[in-house]
């Protein structure tokens, strides 16, 4: 049965196939909407999208684009119905596709939005309601969340930043140490904390 919610300004449609919205995470929507008066022109990418809600909350207004990519077919459903409901069906692509797969070579982004599951497989019968393929996150809860930044690393613009949501503040510092982001021109610039999760900004080096 197809349920409702407020998140933000908006009133986003759901059911039990998918995660349901977090409150909480509006602050990722904030957080992108107030970085995309900095980033350079273009699209933004929304990976993991769910519903669709966090990136159509950050770009509601805007005049932007938005690419909306998960790999549940109900899931993307909901994105592309959420988006007629909020009036920028066409300004909003929904792609359903594993991350490795939903991307052109050359496509580029200015802001990337990443809301990976990151329970380890160990605790994720801790939430019963939740469906396991957008809460698992593999042994460390990192699995997904690494394809993430294998995106973000090859699909995001100089001068460009990306905000990856992940659980606990030691996985940031986990993932902080890793490839791509131990070396190269990808740089953790912040790290924000909230009660149900953390938020992670990620800055490439613009050139020149």
């Amino acid at each position: 049965m197809t349920e409702h919610l407020t998140f933000g300004t908006l009133r986003i449609a759901f059911d039990d196939r998918v995660l349901r919205p977090r409150e909480w995470t509006t602050a990722q929507s904030t957080w992108a909407a107030d970085l995309l008066g900095t980033v350079p022109a273009g699209p933004v990418l929304e990976l993991c999208a769910g519903a669709g809600h966090i990136g159509l909350l950050a770009v509601v207004g805007s005049g932007r684009r938005l690419v909306c990519v998960d790999a549940s077919e109900a899931a993307c459903e909901f994105a592309r119905a959420n988006a007629r409901a909020a009036g920028v069906a066409d300004s909003v692509e929904v792609r359903h596709s594993r991350l490795e797969e939903a991307l052109a070579r050359d496509e580029l982004f200015p802001l990337v939005i990443a809301d990976p599951p990151w329970v380890p497989a160990a605790d994720t019968g801790r939430f019963p309601e939740d469906p396991l393929t957008a809460i698992d996150g593999g042994g460390d809860g990192l699995d997904i969340a690494r394809a993430c930044l294998a995106v973000i690393a090859g699909h995001l613009l100089p001068g460009g930043s990306a905000l990856l949501q992940l659980g606990t503040a030691a996985q940031a510092t986990a993932l902080a140490a890793e490839s791509p982001l131990s070396g190269g021109d990808l740089t953790v610039v912040e790290v924000r904390e909230h009660e149900r999760g953390v938020l992670v900004r990620i800055d490439r080096v613009s050139a020149g």
